[in-house]
């Protein structure tokens, strides 16, 4: 009896609970990490490297084709997650480009000069968005994906640490820009190395499949080492002005919230734990 009494009040309860909790947003998709990289550098290098000689689509079209990869699956992303944000933005603006200076045949000074110019404008980006109410250190690190945003700011409310807080995400700030202004440098660099031969002809576009090979190691990665020092930074501040350890201020991944939801004792029909 006590059973049926127990389900029973666990369903009123879950029917008022799906009766008065407002509809959550739906999340945007995960990115699919290697369906990025395949259509951003593995399918772009190879087209550039082998596909845009002679015999191939010549130095004009293989162009063209490699960079068709990056702009589709740029609008394809998009139009999946319905989510767009700066710094993919800025990416795409960079393939359009790189697109323009290619058919132009502009010198390789100028692929250099842009190069350089992107992650420049995205670090003085986040700088000045320092000083509005959706700064790009929101995006980047203080991510409501990845942090339970919530449950800090309430922690933050709770201590009045919001000074500290504040100086917190200043500080993540300048390391998320000093890592852009090192890529913006590593950048020019690569570019007027590698790229030497006349714009417009098979060398060209081998040398621009190299560059953009070589990017990961030489730029990417200290780029990123640089962002997770500076998430790290985030990191242990969050913890030393919360008072919240790391488990807490991450957000759990869905699995874990099922499974905390699971282990909750039964309802009684009252609404409280059964005895």
């Amino acid at each position: 009896m006590r059973s049926r009494l127990t389900s029973k009040g666990r369903a009123l309860l879950l029917g008022k609970s799906e009766m008065t909790a407002p509809h959550a947003a739906p999340k945007p998709k995960a990115e699919n990490l290697w369906l990025n990289l395949i259509c951003n550098v593995a399918l772009p290098t190879a087209i550039l490297t082998w596909g845009s000689g002679a015999r191939g689509l010549g130095p004009k079209w293989g162009l063209v084709a490699a960079l068709a990869f990056p702009v589709g699956y740029g609008l394809h992303d998009f139009a999946t997650r319905r989510r767009c944000n700066f710094v993919s933005v800025i990416g795409f603006a960079s393939v359009l480009v790189s697109g323009g200076f290619g058919l132009l045949k502009l010198d390789g000074f100028w692929f250099a000069v842009k190069d350089a110019t992107i992650p420049g404008l995205i670090g003085v980006a986040v700088l000045l968005s320092m000083r509005t109410k959706e700064p790009l250190v929101h995006e980047m690190l203080y991510n409501p994906q990845v942090i339970d945003v919530e449950r800090v700011d309430a922690a933050l409310a709770a201590r009045g640490a919001q000074g500290d807080f504040d100086r917190l995400l200043r500080g993540a700030s300048y390391l998320l820009t000093l890592s852009f202004l090192l890529s913006a440098v590593l950048n020019y660099f690569l570019a007027r190395f590698l790229l030497r031969s006349p714009p417009g002809t098979e060398a060209f576009n081998a040398e621009l499949a190299k560059m953009h090979l070589w990017s990961w190691p030489v730029i990417v990665l200290p780029s990123m080492v640089m962002m997770m020092y500076a998430l790290w930074r985030l990191l242990s501040g969050l913890r030393r002005v919360t008072g919240m350890t790391l488990d807490e201020i991450l957000k759990p991944p869905p699995e874990k919230k099922a499974a905390a939801a699971e282990s909750l004792p039964p309802a009684g029909p009252d609404g409280g734990p059964v005895v």
